[in-house]
This record gives C-alpha cells, sequence and structure tokens, in this order.
C-alpha cells in the first residue's frame, strides 16, 4: 500500500491524468450521481494531512518582510487581477468557468511550493512561511474577491463560502496542529520530522485524485458530448501559468538573490488547487462540477510547469552555491 501511495504523490503527472480518465470512463458506465456524497469525505482527506506536516509557528518568525510583502502583492493583487481579465475575455458567457479560472488565481501556495522550492535549492525556510500565510489570507480574502468579482454573475453565498472554508480550512489546521503537536511529544520532534511527518502527504495525494476522479465522473457527459471542451479549457491554463511564471521570475531576479527568488517564483505560481476544488464541489453543487474541470486540468498543468522550472532554476538564476565544507 505504501508503495502504491509512494508511487503515486511522486508521480502526479501521470497520477492525475490516470484518475481523470478513470473518472471518464467511470462516469460512461454508470450514473455518478451518488458519488457527490464522498466530495466532503475527500476532501477532508485532502486537506488534514497537509495541515498535520505544516509549521504555523514560521508565521510568527520575524524576517524576509520586503520578500513576503512583494510575493502576497502577486498573489493577491497581480493574479487576481489577471485571473479575472482572462475570465471576461475567455470565458464571457461561462461564469462557473470564470469562477474556475479566478479560484485558481486567487488561491496560493501549497505543500508543493516547498518541496519545488526544495528541489530547486531555494529558500525553503521562505517558502513554508508563504504557504502559511498564503493558505490563511487567501481563506480569509476568496469569499471577498468571490462576491465583488463575479457576485453579477454567479450567485455567491458568501456566509456559505466561509462555512466551507471554515470546514475544509481552518478545523483541518487546528486538528492538524493538535495532531502535530501530540505526536511531537509522543515521538520527539526528530522522529516526527524524520519518520512521521513523510507518510502524511500521500494521504492528502490520494484526497486529491479522489476529487479529480469524481469532478470528471460527473462530467463525463457533457465532456463526450463535446469533444472541443477539454481544449478549450486547456488553452487559457497555458495562458494563466506562463503569464504567472513570468511575471515572477521577472520580479525575482530584479530584486532577490538566488534563493529568495526561487521561494518567490514557487510561492507566487504553485497555486492551492485542493482547496479550490473543494470550494468549488462543495459551496456551488451540480454547477461546481464545470468550475471543478478546468481546476482538475490545472494540476497537469501546474506540476508539469513546475517540473520544467526546477530544470531552468540555474540557468535563470545561477547555479546553487556549493556546501561548505567541514573543518
Amino acid at each position: 500500500m505504501w508503495t502504491i501511495l509512494n508511487w503515486l504523490q511522486k508521480n502526479l503527472i501521470w497520477s492525475i491524468p490516470l484518475a481523470m480518465l478513470a473518472g471518464l470512463a467511470f462516469g460512461q458506465v454508470t450514473d455518478p450521481a451518488f458519488l457527490r456524497a464522498a466530495i466532503l469525505p475527500l476532501t477532508f482527506l485532502m486537506v488534514y494531512p497537509m495541515m498535520v506536516t505544516m509549521n504555523v509557528r514560521e508565521l510568527f518568525k520575524p524576517g524576509g518582510a520586503r520578500l513576503h510583502g512583494v510575493v502576497q502583492a502577486i498573489n493577491f493583487i497581480v493574479m487576481p487581477a489577471i485571473g479575472y481579465a482572462m475570465g471576461v475575455l475567455f470565458y464571457a458567457d461561462e461564469p462557473m468557468i470564470r469562477l474556475a479560472l479566478l479560484l485558481t488565481a486567487l488561491l496560493p501556495t501549497s505543500g508543493m511550493t516547498i518541496s519545488w522550492t526544495g528541489f530547486a535549492k531555494g529558500n525553503v525556510p521562505a517558502a513554508v512561511k508563504m504557504t502559511v500565510v498564503g493558505l490563511i489570507l487567501g481563506s480569509l480574502l476568496a469569499p471577498l474577491y468571490l462576491k465583488v468579482l463575479l457576485g453579477a454573475a454567479v450567485e455567491i453565498p458568501v456566509l456559505q463560502v466561509f462555512i466551507q472554508i471554515a470546514l475544509i480550512v481552518f478545523l483541518p489546521l487546528l486538528l492538524g496542529s493538535l495532531t502535530q503537536n501530540w505526536l511531537v511529544g509522543r515521538y520527539g520532534e526528530s522522529r516526527f520530522h524524520q519518520q512521521i511527518k513523510p507518510k502524511f502527504p500521500p494521504f492528502s495525494t490520494l484526497g486529491v485524485l479522489g476529487i479529480v476522479f469524481v469532478s470528471m465522473a460527473l462530467k463525463s457527459h457533457d465532456i463526450f458530448a463535446h469533444p472541443t471542451l477539454l481544449p478549450r479549457l486547456l488553452g487559457p491554463l497555458l495562458l494563466l501559468y506562463a503569464i504567472n511564471f513570468g511575471i515572477s521570475t521577472l520580479v525575482a531576479k530584479a530584486l532577490f538573490p538566488r534563493g529568495d527568488a526561487i521561494a518567490l517564483v514557487y510561492g507566487t505560481v504553485m497555486r492551492n488547487l485542493s482547496i479550490a476544488l473543494a470550494i468549488a464541489m462543495g459551496v456551488f453543487g451540480a454547477q461546481g462540477a464545470d468550475a471543478a474541470l478546468l481546476i482538475a486540468l490545472a494540476y497537469i498543468v501546474q506540476v508539469q510547469g513546475a517540473a520544467w522550472y526546477v530544470k531552468l532554476t540555474d540557468r535563470l538564476f545561477g547555479a546553487a552555491p556549493a556546501p561548505a565544507k567541514a573543518a
């Protein structure tokens, strides 16, 4: 079981498309409506393990004010504006697709922000803090942004969105922190980080794959009836991520040294698609399946983009400094 879960987590490039294909096939051979009951438990499975591994105490560590200020300006001013504009440009008559694009642009950082920053030899502690701040700010601001920017096109139940976020973000955050404190107290800090903590992310990946499977199953008939639907969604998504990578890279190179620059890029390009999926499916019901389809495709674009960017980091920011030799 662990082998399978670890493979799914480390090979999102393949596991997410496989979940999408499985969902499409399942939706063709049966009525997938009953799968809606699985959305909330799958959401909890997706979010709670991620919260167990998150160090909220990083939020209170001093330093890096300039870096984090620039990151949040990109995350909560630049990218929402671009996501909203692209929604109007490409999906003027499809409010739920505009909703999905805005959610994708609005909710920054995920656990993968930290992982990819580490792979590229960037400033990992800064990435951890970005992840915590992005999660909390995005959760608080999302209902307000949705209401202001899309309230005329989509009925946004602001209170319901806040309740959903409380259930899928803040409750798991509280439970995850309590779980982490209990595990550290019982097994010690070293054993928690080295042996226990790595066991949680694969379960989060399982929740992601489950939500992707459900969303694709619910849209299966529409996708087969309109075969141009997926390419029509994929094009603007590719453009959104290309713009995001471009802006973040230019700002990072101009303002920060290598380690901080890499953390900035991954702290602004990696979107919290898990929370976006949970809001789309949990708040907007049957309509949310339209939005979930775009967000599911965003997983593929995001993982591929992050992987290719790791290969380019030395060319863009210079080689990582060699580790100091012990005296």
